[in-house]
């Protein structure tokens, strides 16, 4: 998943961001977006898309808005899980996680 780090300034009650899990087998898998605090409790977060089937070796944007809530400065961290196919011989699940910091900037 690129990027691993960022710092988000945002006007809004919410901040954006933009990253692009990838895999890197040859397979295809299966693919779930999720976002976390700093200690990673799920965070209720809009993720478009939160859940596909990517290509052996491809790539694909995911947007991910996290709401402040009454907070100034917020710490998360966006993290691509591969999640195994049914019926498969191998059932291993892999996370990645980014962490992004998101300001409010008060006009």
């Amino acid at each position: 998943m690129t990027p691993m780090r960022g710092e988000v300034r945002s006007v809004s009650d919410s901040f954006a961001v933009r990253v692009f899990p990838s895999n890197p087998y040859s397979e295809r898998i299966k693919i779930e977006v999720r976002v976390y605090d700093q200690d990673f409790y799920e965070v209720p977060a809009e993720i478009s898309p939160q859940s596909f089937s990517l290509a052996g070796g491809a790539s694909r944007r995911v947007t991910v808005m996290v709401p402040f809530d009454g907070r100034t400065d917020r710490k998360v961290r966006i993290c691509t899980e591969s999640i195994p196919f049914p019926n498969q011989q191998t059932n291993i699940r892999t996370q990645i996680c980014g962490k992004f910091l998101g300001r409010k900037l008060a006009f």
